[in-house]
């Protein structure tokens, strides 16, 4: 099992019978002290797994294993959302340390788009 970052979705209007409805998710592994590393791989999700978040995911034979994918063409399964990890009794990553952060940033992130809006909207007059 490896650790990933969901970073997408991916759409398929026509594919191999099998894999209608299963929904696809791009994964991007992480390292051991969360940062983003590797390539993107696409899997099946198995979890209900969303956007922007920490997932467990297995590839080759292991990915064919779960309920959602057995007997399917696939090469990758997210099959858990991780809540936290740590590494030598030290907490390296939780969710809801990540979802709070996120939740700080965003009212910051409107405000910046609203302030460049307005500037914009300033200069193209007079």
């Amino acid at each position: 099992m490896l650790l990933g970052r969901v970073v997408g979705t991916v759409v398929a209007s026509r594919k191999e019978e099998r894999l209608e409805g299963v929904k696809l998710l791009l994964v991007r592994q992480l390292e051991i002290d969360g940062q983003e590393a590797g390539a993107y791989v696409v899997a099946v999700d198995a979890v209900g797994a969303g956007v922007g978040e920490v997932v467990l995911f297995a590839t080759g034979s292991s990915a064919r294993q779960t309920v959602a994918t057995y007997e399917r063409p696939c090469d990758a399964v997210v099959m858990a959302i991780v809540d936290t990890w740590e590494v030598g009794g030290r907490e390296v990553w939780s969710k809801s340390a990540d979802e709070s952060a996120a939740a700080r940033r965003a009212p910051a992130r409107k405000l910046e788009m609203v302030r460049g809006k307005r500037r914009r909207g300033a200069r193209g007059k007079g």
